[in-house]
């Protein structure tokens, strides 16, 4: 079997090995694939692996010899599902690899909102702390969770885990969840609407998948309906937010702040609002890559491909 890796770097940029995946058949990996070589390049290929790599409708009936798709991700948008699943293509997709990591960068943004470790230790290491009248400074405001009131947009894996995670700091949570009360567990409110949760919420954090339904959920309206002090987070999928109205709100004080792993287009455009946008701190969509993290993604991603080999598919995205 043809086994073409489409982009291998993110996963993998070195410290990891692809001697399991070469062990399935004969295999070639490319760090990238721009658009322009993908057709060359996958075009013997009986299995393709891509994480960011889009495959189109035109694509996938361009690549007669195409079996399986792996996306090396739990989002797989960039797969034409339809046009994979009229030609009968498996396409398989990695599940709950990262949620640890996404969850615990939740807090990496909170906390760093909340108490800007990193912006104190630079003053301390500029010498602040030694030039102060008193026994300690600050120049923000610090601010406590306990008490506070997590919204969770989305309550899979991630947004469970976060939940569990903001209960430990004392926080109340609730979550907007097709989820019945019932099926919640306890302590975990299920709010009668978004629009609910974004009034009466301190902190909303994202961790629903990218669909026409959640596409620009915290629009201009809803972040209208954000307290002054609240916190947004997004860890999930850049649209889910409007990039100029969040940028809008922060810039006139209409929110506190907002702590966000993923934009609209990654890499972003120099002109994306958001990264000039007062209180707004972005990271480069690192959440699900820490070396365990990954170590999972590439354990489960030859583990998909191994079981289809063997006639037992599981993780099909594509039914």
């Amino acid at each position: 079997m043809k086994i073409v890796v489409l982009d291998g770097y993110a996963a993998n940029p070195g410290d990891l090995c692809w001697d399991n995946l070469k062990a399935l058949g004969e295999c070639t990996i490319y760090d990238r694939t721009a658009p322009a070589e993908l057709l060359e390049r996958a075009k013997d290929a009986e299995a393709l692996l891509t994480n960011k790599t889009v495959l189109s409708a035109a694509d996938i009936q361009a690549l007669p010899r195409l079996r399986y798709v792996g996306v090396l991700a739990t989002g797989y948008n960039v797969v034409d599902i339809d046009a994979a699943r009229t030609r009968g293509i498996v396409v398989t997709n990695i599940p709950a690899y990262s949620t640890d990591s996404v969850a615990q960068m939740v807090f990496a943004h909170l906390l760093n909102i909340t108490q800007h470790v990193a912006h104190h230790a630079q003053a301390v290491r500029q010498g602040r702390w030694t030039q102060s009248k008193d026994f300690c400074f600050w120049d923000t405001p610090l601010v406590e969770l306990s008490g506070k009131k997590m919204g969770i947009v989305g309550l899979g894996h991630t947004g469970m885990k976060t939940a569990r995670i903001a209960q430990a700091f004392g926080m109340e949570v609730e979550a907007w969840t097709s989820k019945s009360p019932l099926q919640l567990p306890a302590g975990i409110r299920k709010a009668e609407s978004l629009d609910q949760l974004f009034t009466r919420c301190d902190v909303v954090s994202f961790h629903c998948p990218l669909t026409d339904a959640t596409r620009h959920l915290a629009d201009a309206r809803r972040l209208a309906l954000m307290k002054p002090t609240a916190i947004l987070i997004n860890t999930s999928r850049g649209p889910v937010v409007d990039e100029q109205a969040l940028a809008d709100a922060l810039n006139q004080g209409r929110i506190r702040a907002a702590g966000l792993d993923v934009l609209s287009t990654e890499p972003p455009r120099a002109d994306n609002p958001l990264l000039a946008a007062r209180n707004c701190f972005i990271t480069p969509h690192i959440a699900w890559a820490t070396a365990d993290a990954r170590h999972r993604l590439m354990d489960t991603a030859v583990a998909n491909l191994r079981s289809w080999q063997a006639g037992q598919t599981v993780n099909n995205v594509a039914k």
